[in-house]
């Protein structure tokens, strides 16, 4: 194995032990589309079709992982959606 090769499959197996945390949307029978929607655009740089849909999968599925990264990233983002109003929490 070459020391290109070598360093290629160092960096892949560091990537693959970063942990990834998501953001979980739950349903509630409060806030409306648009309130979910536009927070969704605000908060988790969502397009507004991406905060359409994932408000739809909400609303029939009860949730929906609305964004995923490191939980330094999701952590200020969660809190925002609680703040607004929404439900939601890391995993």
């Amino acid at each position: 194995m070459g020391i290109k090769e070598k360093v290629s499959e160092e960096l892949l197996l560091e990537e693959e032990t970063v942990k990834q945390n998501e953001i979980i949307l739950f349903n509630d029978e409060v806030n409306t589309f648009d309130h979910v929607i536009e927070t969704l655009i605000s908060v988790c740089d969502h397009t507004p079709e991406q905060a359409e849909q994932c408000s739809l999968i909400v609303h029939h599925n009860g949730k929906c992982t609305v964004k995923t990264g490191e939980y330094t990233d999701l952590k200020p983002r969660c809190s925002k959606l609680l703040q607004a109003g929404l439900s939601a929490e890391i995993v």
